[in-house]
């Protein structure tokens, strides 16, 4: 950035000149940062979660090419399964990714609800949330019985159709654990969802957040009970989103019951877990062992436990995470030759999202507690964490070597061509004649042609490790955008805007 300045005014030349040192050091504290407006990206991150909904549509819905679909879902086992949202670029409904979805929400509703009321998007916020708690809760009808999945994975994934026409083509399956078919991965994340959201609704509706934390309750000891995977109950699922065990939820949720109820028991429970998670290289809707890490180090940080033992692990593993994200651990973690972190080669951006998201919270934690983080490389204050999430978001919001933005609808150069059914297929509201399972490859799926809507809001799986991304529909590894990804970035937009 510069400034050139011609003026026959020495008065105005001074002025100007002022003005322009402001805007340098505004630039280069990070508040001015490339054009990019984060409170755009986060209107519209919002806006996402409501092309994702799934059941009747309420009257104020503002993405207006999408109608009602899915109705009947649990009319297979009697019970009402409508509404939630669809997981990705499908139409399935997976229990296990959409509860992290929603934990994620409402950890960003709570820990950034200043920045998001002072955006106006604070409400936006509880009515996503609300719309994934309700449908939660209508899946947990009794103590010991929770409703994971809706849809058979196999055959969804063998149509390319609208959400608006799957009920008429072939039948949506739901699958549950329960006391003879555990879960307590799903039932824990569960839990924590449950638990966050109610920190979420308990200023605005008190009643609501008493119910969920009932729920959170119910489905922790329903987790602890009965050990073991979900996906070995529920097998369909087991090709789509496989657990890779279960002490990380119990963690997680123990955490999040703990900070919303102040129950000893939940303390007990951290305090006492044989398996911290060590040091993680990802945080994500498989592995939460850094999200239990990070809330109990706040819980140091607060002063309300000491910072000894098993609390004082879990705050050391936190942030030695953070020091591998910032480049300042014994094992950092990889850059692309533009700057993204880059942890896994499938939808890479749903963990860039959940880094950025602990660096965002981790910096208000150090913040308030005037304190930094000493790491093998270097020492961490408050405002680098804010900095290197800032630079996360600046990527991928267009500051790349591919001069594009990752998330659909933002600046002019973005995705055309995210591999979403509803998005690349002719709108229910312009040609509401069905098109049936097979009907949709040719021509929406088939073509080059940009997607008829525009999924605004969405965040596509991202480049590479080298900063390459091809806009192809057929590469679901790289333009699928999920859940999982935007909803870390709700928090992170609210941060830095």
């Amino acid at each position: 950035m510069y400034c050139v300045l011609r003026t026959r005014s020495s008065q105005c030349f001074l002025t100007i000149q002022s003005m322009c040192i402001v805007l340098l050091l505004l630039w280069t504290s990070g508040k001015v940062s490339a054009g990019l407006n984060y409170g755009e990206a986060l209107t519209k991150s919002l806006l996402y979660f409501e092309a994702q909904r799934s059941g009747k549509l309420p009257s104020d819905q503002r993405v207006q090419w999408r109608g009602d679909s899915a109705p009947g879902d649990g009319s297979d086992v009697h019970i009402d399964l409508s509404g939630g949202y669809y997981d990705a670029g499908d139409n399935m409904k997976f229990g296990f990714p959409l509860a992290f979805t929603t934990t994620m929400l409402a950890w960003g509703s709570v820990e950034m609800a200043s920045q998001l009321h002072a955006h106006n998007e604070h409400q936006n916020v509880l009515v996503a949330l609300k719309w994934a708690t309700d449908y939660l809760i209508k899946a947990h009808p009794e103590p010991n019985v929770l409703y994971g999945q809706v849809g058979d994975a196999k055959l969804d994934h063998a149509c390319w159709m609208r959400p608006e026409d799957i009920n008429t083509s072939h039948p949506r399956p739901s699958y549950r654990i329960d006391a003879q078919h555990p879960g307590a991965d799903l039932a824990a994340e569960t839990a924590a969802a449950m638990a966050a959201a109610s920190l979420a609704f308990a200023p605005s509706d008190a009643a609501y957040a008493k119910t969920l934390i009932s729920h959170a309750k119910d489905l922790f000891e329903f987790g602890k009970n009965h050990p073991g995977v979900y996906h070995n109950s529920i097998t369909n699922a087991a090709g789509f989103y496989p657990s890779s065990g279960h002490e990380d939820e119990l963690l997680w949720a123990a955490a999040w019951l703990h900070r919303a109820t102040g129950d000893q028991m939940y303390l007990d429970y951290l305090t006492h877990a044989s398996n911290s998670g060590g040091v993680r290289s990802a945080f994500s809707w498989d592995d939460k062992f850094v999200g239990a890490q990070i809330l109990a180090a706040k819980l140091v940080f607060e002063g309300k436990v000491k910072n000894e033992g098993k609390m004082a692990e879990y705050k050391t593993m936190a942030e030695q995470f953070i020091c591998n994200c910032a480049q300042k651990g014994y094992s950092n973690v990889k850059r692309t030759p533009g700057g993204l972190l880059w942890f896994l080669p499938w939808e890479n951006l749903q963990y860039t999202a959940t880094a950025s998201f602990v660096l965002s919270s981790y910096s208000k934690y150090l913040e308030a507690a005037q304190a930094s983080v000493q790491c093998p490389n270097g020492v961490l204050q408050a405002s680098d964490l804010l900095g290197l999430a800032r630079a996360q978001v600046d990527y991928i919001l267009g500051s790349n070597p591919k001069s594009m933005s990752y998330m659909v609808g933002f600046g002019t150069n973005y995705p055309n061509r995210a591999h979403h059914r509803g998005a690349s297929i002719v709108s229910v509201k312009k040609d509401p004649k069905l098109k049936a399972c097979n009907e949709g490859w040719n021509p929406w799926y088939n073509t080059h042609e940009p997607n008829p809507n525009v999924l605004v809001g969405a965040i596509v799986g991202g480049p590479d490790a080298n900063d390459v991304y091809q806009d192809e529909r057929s590469d679901f590894q790289h333009n699928e955008p999920d859940t999982v990804t935007v909803a870390p970035f709700v928090g992170v937009f609210a941060a830095i805007a």
